[in-house]
């Protein structure tokens, strides 16, 4: 986890990502399309998934923001301690129905596929 965890983290199942750029090409959608899930999670809730996933790498972890802004600097901030709750308004208007909304199932599926 890095920093205090409270950071929103968007993220996607990667059959969505192929899903939605083919239904992109039937749907008449213009400009920035958001591809992320419909519900993000913080970076703590995150983590706690993906070790609730894999059982074998209970690697708990904990990196201090200070840490992070002495590894690198001012992009400490913006790329990783920073958050962005994101959500695909447009895609969800448009009618797209995500085969993965939620992060727990998308784990599952994926972890499933080894």
């Amino acid at each position: 986890q890095l920093g205090d965890g409270r950071q929103w983290m968007p993220w996607i199942h990667l059959d969505d990502v192929l899903d939605i750029c083919s239904y992109l090409m039937h749907t008449p959608l213009s400009g920035p399309i958001n591809l992320t899930a419909p519900e993000p999670v913080s970076h703590r809730d995150f983590c706690q998934a993906l070790q609730r996933q894999v059982p074998w790498a209970r690697l708990r972890l904990k990196v201090p923001a200070a840490l992070v802004r002495l590894l690198l600097g001012e992009m400490a901030d913006e790329v990783l301690l920073t958050g962005q709750r994101v959500v695909p308004a447009r895609l969800l208007q448009s009618g797209y129905r995500f085969r993965y909304p939620q992060l727990q199932p998308a784990l599952q599926q994926l972890l499933a596929r080894r």
